[in-house]
Formats: C-alpha cells, structure tokens, sequence
C-alpha cells in the first residue's frame, strides 16, 4: 500500500512538479495538495497522510506555524523546503525546532549532481518519513521499562543488558544508558548524523557543562548556507563554546566543532595540537556526502588513535561505517543511536550491523551516557 502524502506549497507549478516526481514511485500516492498553511492544517485532519511536504513562507498561514499547529493536533512526518540562504536556514531550524522532521532545499537539484538523482533524493526522503507515521503519534521515545525486552528487525534489546540476537547474523549490542564508567581514557568525542541530526544534536548537547573537558567534532549533512546559522543556533542553547570550523582551529575542551556544508573537515597535527583543515574535496571525490563523517572520522582515529568516542545518530545512508571502523580498529569505543528514537535509522543500522558498534541508546540517554563515560562532573 502506498504511502499517503499531502503537498503544500503557494506555487501551483512547484505543487505540480513535486507531485508529478513523487508519483512515479509506486509507493507513493500525493492524495492532495493545500495553497497555505490554515488550508494543510484542515487537510490533514480530513485526509489523514503519512506525511507532508510544507513550503516555509506562503499567505495565510505560514509553514512554521501551520507544523506547529499540525504537531498539536494530528502530529505526524513533515518535510520542509527552504532556500539556501541564511534567512532560509533560520526559518528551516524554527520548523524543526517546531516538529518537522527534515528538509530539503526548494532546489533540491543543489544538492544532487543530475536530475535523476535530484528525483530519488526527493523520493527516498519523503518515504523514509513516511515509514515512521505508524509509531509518530505516540510522540515520546518508547524507552523500555526494567526488566521488559522490545523485539527489533535485528537485536532483541533490554533496558540492562545485551540479549542473543535472533539469529547469528544478527549483532550483540548493549542497550540502556550507561551507569558506570568503563575507566578508558578519552581525548575526544565525535559525532556523526544526518537526517534528524539538528534535533538530536541539540538535545545532546545542551545537556553538557561548560566545563566539558574535551574537543567535540560534530559531523551533520546540511548545505553550506545552513551549517554557520546552525552551530549559531547551538552556540546560543548550549553552555559549551558551538562554532562553525575554520582551517586552522585548535581544537579546545569545552568547544564543539561543526563541519562547514559543502566541504570537508579533517583533524590533522598531533594530539597535543590537534587542529582543524577545511577542504573543498577530498581524494575520494565521488562522497556523496560534503561534509562526510567518514573522512573526519577516519581523519580523527589518525591523530588521537583509540582515545575516542564516537557517536552515530540519526541519519540515512551508510556514512560513518567506515570511519567507524578506523576508530574501533585502534581502540575507540563506538555508540550508535537506537531504531525507536532515530528519524531514520540507516547511519546507526550501518555501524551496528556491521558490529562496530557496542552499545545502542535512546536520544534521551545518549547526553547523560556521554556524560557518566567520560567521567564528567
């Protein structure tokens, strides 16, 4: 069965050609299309999508009030369209921070290389979406209670301990934050996302002191016009130092690190001066990804070796599997966000599928783990 979607857009031509695109995917079905943000909010309620794609300014109603308005009274997976501009990327942060769960640049051609692989972007977004209307009306992560075993796709998972997966191909992963340090010394901690990223890094890490002892790298698929306003965003909600890099930043405790869209951020010197190097490309040239978690990742295991903790959140795709697996092969601990809280739980899937990772957590318990294992008062 189809997934239900509802368009909403003031340009009757934008309405047109994202219908047209999403209806060539059989798994898709766009069941109506709404000119303001007062009209979704009653087309919601009548027609009862799986998700929405919403425009940001439109008469009316615009789109951040109409998410919030929608979230209240029939929440469910809406996806933004925003220009590549800096007022853009402030009103696309407002959306998320009111419930949408993505975006996508109205041009969404300026963050694909043909025009077939601008349709797939688009396809495989709002699916992906899609697929969490089932459990989005409960709102709350679902965080297993003491002494109760949620069954997933691919792990059996407690509150207390890792369980037998449910074949041998599966993996063996620890669930439930942690509550004792493991006594492994730390130089850095490193985290990777995509979709879902901006919530989930908020909520992370506006729960540590400003005195966290350590240099954060922050990873997040975004364009470039949208990663300085976001790490301003972070800066203003966080106790800790958040800023955009710059080639030739040294990376300080107490300050996250956030890989400029577009580029690529790689960590080079030496562990007592690690610093930041900004590039336009790297050797790989064909990455999808700009910035890519692999390559800072793999850049990271480089400088500090074993002294890490990585962190896979929320996202689609595969990147950071590999950087990943640099780290652990030198000694680094590697956590990877859950299924239940993840937006999309491909990056997360990747790193524990491949048993790089050693422990899943819910969004809500990854900051206080953070915390407890690197032993941070």
């Amino acid at each position: 069965m189809a997934y239900r979607v509802l368009v909403v857009d003031d340009s009757s031509f934008f309405c047109r050609r994202v219908k047209d695109i999403l209806n060539q995917d059989p798994m898709l079905d766009v069941v109506g299309i709404a000119r303001n943000g007062q009209q979704a909010i009653s087309m919601v309620a009548e027609l009862k999508p799986d998700v929405v794609t919403m425009d940001v300014e439109m008469p009316v109603m615009d789109g951040i009030t109409a998410v919030k308005r929608i979230m209240k009274s029939h929440p469910l997976p809406i996806l933004m369209f925003s220009s590549l501009t800096h007022d853009g990327a402030q009103a696309t942060l407002d959306a998320l921070d009111a419930g949408a769960l993505d975006f996508l640049p109205k041009k969404f051609e300026d963050i694909a290389s043909n025009r077939r692989e601008s349709i797939d972007l688009l396809q495989s977004r709002v699916k992906a979406l899609a697929a969490k209307r089932a459990s989005f009306s409960r709102r709350a992560i679902q965080t297993p209670s003491p002494g109760t075993t949620v069954k997933t796709q691919v792990f059996m998972r407690s509150t207390s301990q890792a369980v037998a997966p449910p074949s041998s191909e599966a993996p063996s992963v620890l669930t439930g934050s942690v509550t004792r340090a493991s006594g492994k010394r730390y130089a850095v901690l490193a985290l990777g996302t995509s979709t879902g990223g901006p919530v989930a890094l908020q909520k992370i890490l506006a729960q540590f002191p400003a005195s966290f002892p350590y240099p954060i790298v922050l990873v997040q698929h975004m364009p470039g016009s949208f990663t300085k306003a976001f790490a301003e965003r972070l800066n203003q909600g966080c106790k800790i130092t958040v800023k955009e890099a710059q080639s030739g930043d040294k990376l300080k405790p107490g300050c996250a690190y956030l890989a400029p869209g577009g580029k690529q951020m790689i960590v080079d010197g030496n562990v007592k001066d690690p610093k930041v190097t900004i590039t336009e490309s790297e050797q790989q040239d064909h990455l999808l990804f700009k910035p890519s978690v692999d390559v800072t990742f793999e850049s990271i295991s480089r400088v500090y070796g074993g002294d890490v903790l990585g962190i896979i959140l929320t996202g689609m795709g595969a990147d950071g599997k590999q950087g990943s697996l640099a780290l652990k092969q030198r000694g680094a601990k590697i956590w990877a966000q859950d299924e239940n809280s993840s937006v999309v739980y491909g990056m997360p899937l990747a790193v524990t599928k491949a048993n790089i990772a050693e422990r899943n957590l819910p969004l809500d318990e990854i900051a206080s783990s953070i915390l407890t294992e690197m032993q941070v008062k």
